[in-house]
């Protein structure tokens, strides 16, 4: 198991101010260095399977009016046992992380503000029953609109539940969203002063969800207790350089 600096309330909070900006010389960070930043989304393996997902011009999803998303937000732990459409996962995957624009080769426009526009995440999908798709996990290739399938897991339900320690709503959800953090994509900027404005921009995207939820009459789950390693492993990465940082099962209601 691997060793953890130990957390103090005193640490936590500083975590939570802003004084490590202070202390950071920006003209040493990687950007100011010259150096190249980290690619938008993690590279496709060679053979992959990859799906099209349907887009706005393509999709039928109904208009939602945003006050009542607003007043009518709330988190959901019991879900039918209907399936999402393709487009509605299309719909979903593009409120939280979709692309608006490309501005060049290293930066692009998304649905949801990101320091710096830095878009440190990847989001991963256990799909369990979403139509058109098999069971497995998925990874959003957003700069594309696409999937790529990245593996099969026997019992994929138990592992989801394991991996959220007991919390067996995930495993009972059409899909859970698995939102991975590759922390180099901020620091190329940021730097020691990346990891508030990550979990900020966490945030961003989950409200995201939880909003674009009320279009299609589903309902989610922000969590944030769950087993590292297992979840972790649950989605192939290694827990270093990327890993594991928020949870969020999406079903009918």
């Amino acid at each position: 198991m691997k060793k953890h600096p130990t957390i103090t309330t005193e640490i936590g909070r500083y975590f939570l101010t802003d004084r490590i900006r202070e202390e950071v010389n920006f003209w040493t960070t990687e950007q100011s260095s010259g150096g190249q930043p980290p690619p938008l989304q993690k590279p496709v393996p060679p053979g992959s399977r990859v799906i099209k997902l349907p887009d706005q011009e393509t999709w039928t999803i109904p208009q939602c009016d945003l006050q009542s998303a607003i007043a009518n937000r709330e988190s959901h732990r019991r879900f039918t046992a209907e399936s999402l459409s393709l487009d509605e996962l299309a719909f979903l995957l593009w409120a939280t992380q979709g692309v608006r624009h490309v501005i060049h080769e290293a930066a692009v426009l998304r649905t949801v503000p990101s320091a710096g526009n830095r878009h440190p995440f990847e989001t991963y999908l256990a799909v369990t029953h979403v139509d058109g798709l098999d069971c497995g996990i998925y990874r959003y290739l957003p700069v594309t609109h696409a999937l790529v399938y990245e593996r099969e897991v026997n019992n994929l339900s138990a592992h989801l539940t394991a991996a959220t320690r007991g919390q067996s709503f995930t495993g009972r959800a059409a899909v859970t969203f698995i939102w991975t953090v590759i922390p180099a994509r901020t620091e190329w900027r940021y730097a020691e002063a990346s990891y508030k404005v990550i979990a900020l921009d966490a945030g961003h995207v989950c409200q995201n969800l939880y909003l674009a939820c009320q279009a299609i009459a589903a309902g989610t789950c922000a969590i944030a207790a769950y087993d590292q390693n297992l979840a972790d492993a649950l989605l192939g990465v290694d827990g270093d350089d990327e890993f594991t940082v928020y949870i969020a099962p999406v079903g009918k209601v």
